[in-house]
């Protein structure tokens, strides 16, 4: 039983030795610590200060010998409570510090893409979780995703394209390229259809789809087995695409 405690709380094979055999004695000077322990003074010494600075003993300098004793049951809960302490304030500073390296702006000279490939099977549960992340980049830009579609991406995930526009933000807008495909005349009787702006190219046929949404770009195929989606998170290759949609999309080019 107090073995698998002693491991709970992180404790080494020596230190369970040395901790034991303080409860056992109650009261044991280090010299006889470290004989029955069958570790060398400095080991011996070495342990208990390390259970020392984890609150689980004492030292009693009372005499002229020291003397280690197990810590008692109110040193123990003042042990928790500091523990506890810490723990809150070590989430304060990583909460601190998420928020910096958010606020933290992207290199304008030099960026190295974080790519990301995602099978068929993990496909679908990767764009539920992804989304909110993905939303979160396009508000820090123009609040719109660019790119040009494969009808067969929304024919495939048409209960993923509800609830993306049921879920998130009502400022995020999508601005996209297709082919006429009867599952586009579906998508115009949905109520979101107003956020969802789509042109007709019937000089393309994609084969694919592609959305940059903020800082990342995604190339979804859907139209051939086995389905794959590809991330690319880099704000320079990002930025670069989102201008060449936006002047094909307002006729510039």
């Amino acid at each position: 039983m107090i073995e698998e405690l002693l491991k709970k709380l992180g404790l080494g094979e020596k230190e369970q030795l040395v901790y034991k055999l303080i409860l056992e004695y109650k009261k044991i000077a280090p010299s006889s610590l470290a004989r029955l322990a069958k570790l060398n003074r400095t080991t011996a010494y070495s342990v208990a200060n390390e259970l020392k600075e984890k609150g689980l003993i004492i030292e009693d300098l009372g005499g002229k010998t020291l003397y280690y004793q197990p810590s008692e049951e109110a040193n123990l809960e003042r042990l928790i409570k500091d523990g506890h302490k810490k723990a809150v304030e070590r989430e304060q500073v990583i909460r601190e510090l998420q928020l910096f390296l958010k606020d933290l702006p992207e290199s304008k000279t030099y960026s190295v893409p974080k790519i990301r490939f995602i099978e068929e099977r993990e496909l679908e549960e990767y764009l539920y979780q992804s989304s909110e992340r993905w939303c979160e980049s396009t508000l820090a830009t123009d609040k719109t995703w660019w790119g040009f579609q494969d009808p067969t991406f929304p024919e495939k995930y048409e209960k993923w394209v509800d609830w993306f526009w049921k879920t998130m933000p009502k400022d995020i807008k999508l601005k996209l390229f297709t082919n006429e495909a009867q599952i586009e005349d579906k998508m115009e009787k949905k109520d979101y259809k107003e956020r969802r702006q789509v042109k007709f190219l019937q000089s393309a046929e994609y084969t694919a789809s592609q959305l940059i949404v903020g800082s990342y770009v995604l190339y979804i195929v859907t139209k051939q087995k086995p389905f794959y989606l590809v991330e690319i998170h880099d704000s320079v290759i990002a930025h670069n695409l989102r201008e060449v949609f936006k002047g094909l999309w307002e006729g510039g080019y």
